[in-house]
C-alpha cells in the first residue's frame, strides 16, 4: 500500500465512521517505532506506521486510523482531543478505534535500556541502578545520607 491508497482509505474511514470528511494529508512514516500513528495539531496531518500494517494487517491499522481521526475531528471541532479527555474516550469507543497499538514483533519499536550504571553508598553499601549516567556529587544515599560512588554496571 502506498501513500495515495492510504489517503483514500483514511478519507473513506472518516466518512463512514465519523460522517465527516478528512481534508488533510495522510501518509506512511517508516521512522515511527513506538507508536502506530501520529496526529499533528498544526498541520492536521496524520502519519501511520507501515510496520503495523505488515505485522497485524488492515483491521488493526483501521483501528489506529480511527484513533488518529478522533484526535483530528475533536481538535477541529474544539472539543477535548487528548487521550485523557472524556470527549476523546467516548468518541473512540463509539467508532471502535483502539486505545493502544500492539507491540511490534521481533524487537521492532522501543526497547527498554538495560541498567548501565550503579551508584553505591560508601557508608552502608546500598546500590542504586540507573539507566542514565548521573553525577554522584549531587545525590546522597536514601537510607543513611552517605556519599555515593558511580560504577559502570553489567549484569
Amino acid at each position: 500500500m502506498n501513500d495515495e491508497q492510504l489517503q483514500a482509505w483514511v478519507e473513506e474511514i472518516s466518512l463512514r465512521s465519523f460522517g465527516l470528511p478528512f481534508r488533510h494529508e495522510a501518509r506512511f512514516n517508516r521512522r515511527l517505532s513506538s507508536t502506530g500513528g501520529r496526529y499533528f495539531m498544526k498541520s492536521h496531518h496524520i502519519e501511520i506506521n507501515p510496520a503495523q500494517l505488515a505485522a497485524f494487517g488492515e483491521e488493526e491499522v483501521e483501528k489506529i486510523i480511527k484513533h488518529e481521526l478522533c484526535h483530528y475531528h475533536l481538535h477541529i471541532m474544539g472539543k477535548g482531543y487528548r487521550h485523557r479527555d472524556p470527549d476523546f474516550k467516548a468518541l473512540l469507543s463509539q467508532v471502535g478505534g483502539s486505545r493502544y497499538c500492539q507491540t511490534l514483533p521481533g524487537g521492532q519499536g522501543r526497547k527498554p535500556l538495560p541498567y548501565r550504571y550503579m551508584l553505591k553508598c560508601i557508608s552502608c553499601g546500598t546500590e542504586y541502578l540507573r539507566k542514565r549516567r548521573v553525577d554522584p556529587r549531587r545525590y546522597r544515599c536514601g537510607k543513611c545520607s552517605g556519599k555515593l560512588q558511580l560504577f559502570s554496571y553489567k549484569e
